[in-house]
């Protein structure tokens, strides 16, 4: 009730409202109700929804509060997944809120981060970040970021989009809802961050010789997918028809290798001709593997990270969980992911999360990296 939520926010930064309606109307009431005690709206809402822009934008347009969030193929509330609904996280804080709009017809974004997002001030701790995970430029948009504020502060978000893999308006912002944008909020509130994914390579290494942004041609100077299925049908002993591509390739992604260790894992999600189409660009000339995983070894990363953010947040002050994973998880683990949720679920402390088309995080320690197939928990304090 809104007397619970009200109570709730005199001792914490954050209070959580759950629709489990698709709604618009009832998102509606819901979002007029947290306003009136928030200073800022983070929202996280489900693709089943279908929420239209003439529906929403009136709302998001006449809230004088900071408002950013995104629609994703599912989120998580407490200890549950859901595939419609939405999620009102209100924030104490008043963020600050920047947005950068057709990102992929933009080319240098070193000038637009820095004329957008400005400079952080001593006290920002963490940066939210939202983009629509269907857009091109979505890696140049994140290492710019890193270029320019380093690891000074910690960085959490997601890709917004749909399992139909059709881009539509999926980012929320005071203008309403925006399709190939970024969205970003500074923040005071201090974080602890995990990243795992679980993925163990079975492939040789293969070298990217021709790609383009998102779309990966050549590897070795052979056309991609002649690689890769070689390799996928060998290990899934299934065969790749003109329908079943996305069904067997979301248990083959592929990992980048970083001088870090932990590869980043590229979800290659459509077949056109012999190129393979990932969400998040894979650079040329870099060297990749093909993976595979195991449900136990997915379920062990997120506990993993979930234990990550604990030790680098340190602190004993109460915290709410942010939890940022791969709707591809989800398929790939099916009723199994179930045990993922539970793996990172603490009664003590409020959990929300987004089933996201890629994942973007650091934490502090790390070169930040927009990741596929990959766990990221946020540990954020609440009090």
């Amino acid at each position: 009730s809104s007397l619970n939520n009200l109570n709730y926010l005199k001792d914490t930064v954050m209070f959580s409202k759950f629709i489990p309606s698709k709604s618009s109307a009832d998102f509606k009431s819901a979002f007029e109700e947290v306003t009136l005690s928030a200073n800022t709206i983070l929202i996280l809402a489900c693709d089943d929804n279908q929420y239209r822009k003439q529906d929403i934008d009136p709302i998001l347009q006449q809230c004088d509060k900071k408002v950013l969030g995104g629609i994703f193929p599912q989120i998580i509330y407490q200890n549950q997944k859901y595939s419609q609904g939405a999620i009102l996280l209100g924030l104490d804080e008043d963020l600050d809120v920047s947005l950068i709009e057709n990102i992929s017809n933009k080319s240098d974004f070193s000038q637009i981060i820095e004329d957008k997002i400005g400079e952080l001030s001593e006290e920002t701790s963490t940066m939210f970040v939202f983009v629509d995970g269907l857009s091109q430029n979505i890696a140049p948009i994140i290492d710019r970021l890193f270029d320019n504020y380093g690891l000074a502060i910690n960085y959490i978000g997601g890709g917004a989009g749909s399992l139909s893999f059709e881009q539509n308006p999926v980012i929320f912002s005071n203008q309403g809802l925006l399709e190939d944008c970024a969205i970003f909020a500074k923040s005071t509130l201090r974080s602890g961050i995990g990243v795992k994914h679980g993925w163990k390579s079975i492939s040789d290494t293969y070298k990217v010789t021709r790609a383009d942004k998102n779309t990966i041609y050549e590897l070795d100077y052979q056309d991609a997918f002649d690689v890769y299925k070689k390799v996928v049908e060998k290990a899934s002993q299934k065969r790749f028809t003109d329908s079943n591509f996305f069904d067997i390739s979301k248990s083959y992604p592929f990992g980048i290798n970083k001088l870090s260790g932990e590869m980043v894992v590229r979800d290659p999600i459509v077949l056109q001709d012999k190129a393979l189409i990932c969400v998040g660009e894979v650079p040329e000339n870099t060297f990749v593997n093909i993976l595979e995983g195991e449900k136990s070894s997915l379920i062990s990363a997120a506990k993993e990270a979930y234990d990550e953010s604990i030790d680098s947040l340190e602190s004993d002050v109460k915290t709410f969980t942010l939890f940022i994973d791969c709707i591809s998880r989800v398929l790939f683990l099916e009723d199994a992911f179930d045990d993922e949720i539970q793996a990172v679920y603490d009664k003590e402390s409020t959990l929300v999360g987004a089933l996201t088309l890629g994942e973007i995080a650091n934490n502090k320690r790390h070169y930040l990296e927009f990741y596929n197939k990959t766990a990221v928990i946020a540990k954020i304090e609440n009090g």
